[in-house]
C-alpha cells in the first residue's frame, strides 16, 4: 500500500540507504525541481548586442569630432574653452556616484535587502534629475548668447567653432536623451521589484537596467574630456 500513497501524493522518494531527495510531478506527469530555474543567457546576450549597437552609435560621433578636430584644431580649443568646466566636472561626479548607487542596489537585491536597493535606485534617478538639470542650465546659458544649431551668431563663428557647437549639441543631446530612458527603465525596475517581478532569486531586469546605465555613464567619460578638456 505504500507505492500507491506514494503515487497518490505524487512523490516518490529515494531508496532506503540514500539521501532522501523528494521529486514531485507536475500535472502532466514531468519532474520538476524543487526551485524554478531559468535561463538568462539569452536575455543577458540580447542586451549586450544592444550595448554594441549604441557603442557603435556614440563611436560615429567620436570619429566625427576626431576628424574635425584634426581639420580645425586651433578653432576646436577656441570653441571648447567657451565651455563651463564646472558644468561637465559636476555632471561627471553625478553620474559616477549613481553609477555606484546602481552596483550596489543589484548587491543589495540578491542579498534579499529590497528596501535598500529601492532607495539606492531612487537615488539614481535622482541623480538623472540633477543631471539634466545642470544640462538645462548649461544650454540655457548658452543659448542665451546665441550659441545653438542654426543661430545667426553660430554662423558667423569661423567654420571650425560652427562645426564643433553642432557635434557638441548633437552628441550631449543624444545621451541626455539616453539619460532620460536609462532613468525611466530604473523607474520601471523598481515597480517590478515593489511587485515582487524582480527579487533575489530573479534579478536579471535589474542587472541589465544597471549594464544600460553604466554604459550612459562611461559614454559621458569620453564625452568630459573631449569636449570641456580640450584647452588642457
Amino acid at each position: 500500500m505504500a507505492a500507491p500513497v506514494a503515487a497518490a501524493n505524487r512523490e516518490f522518494r529515494a531508496r532506503p540507504g540514500r539521501h532522501p531527495r523528494p521529486l514531485r510531478l507536475q500535472e502532466g506527469g514531468d519532474p520538476v525541481s524543487g526551485h524554478e530555474h531559468q535561463d538568462y543567457t539569452g536575455a543577458k546576450f540580447g542586451m549586450w548586442l544592444f550595448l554594441f549597437t549604441e557603442v557603435l552609435l556614440f563611436g560615429g560621433l567620436f570619429i566625427l569630432y576626431a576628424v574635425y578636430l584634426a581639420r580645425y584644431p586651433k578653432e576646436f580649443v577656441t570653441a571648447g574653452s567657451q565651455l563651463n568646466v564646472w558644468f561637465g566636472g559636476g555632471n561627471t561626479l553625478v553620474l559616477l556616484t549613481s553609477s555606484l548607487f546602481v552596483a550596489v542596489s543589484i548587491t543589495a537585491l540578491r542579498r534579499g535587502a529590497t528596501g535598500l536597493c529601492l532607495r539606492l535606485l531612487g537615488g539614481t534617478v535622482a541623480c538623472a534629475a540633477l543631471f539634466m538639470l545642470n544640462k538645462f542650465f548649461e544650454w540655457s546659458a548658452k543659448i542665451g548668447h546665441g550659441i545653438y544649431p542654426g543661430s545667426a551668431h553660430l554662423r558667423e563663428l569661423p567654420p571650425g567653432e560652427t562645426v564643433f557647437f553642432n557635434i557638441y549639441y548633437l552628441t550631449t543631446g543624444l545621451h541626455g536623451l539616453h539619460v532620460v530612458i536609462g532613468a525611466i527603465v530604473l523607474i520601471w525596475t523598481m515597480a517590478l521589484i515593489k511587485t515582487g517581478r524582480v527579487h533575489a532569486n530573479d534579478w536579471v531586469i535589474l542587472e541589465n537596467a544597471g549594464l544600460y546605465w553604466h554604459l550612459v555613464d562611461l559614454i559621458w567619460i569620453f564625452i568630459f574630456p573631449l569636449y570641456y578638456l580640450i584647452l588642457h
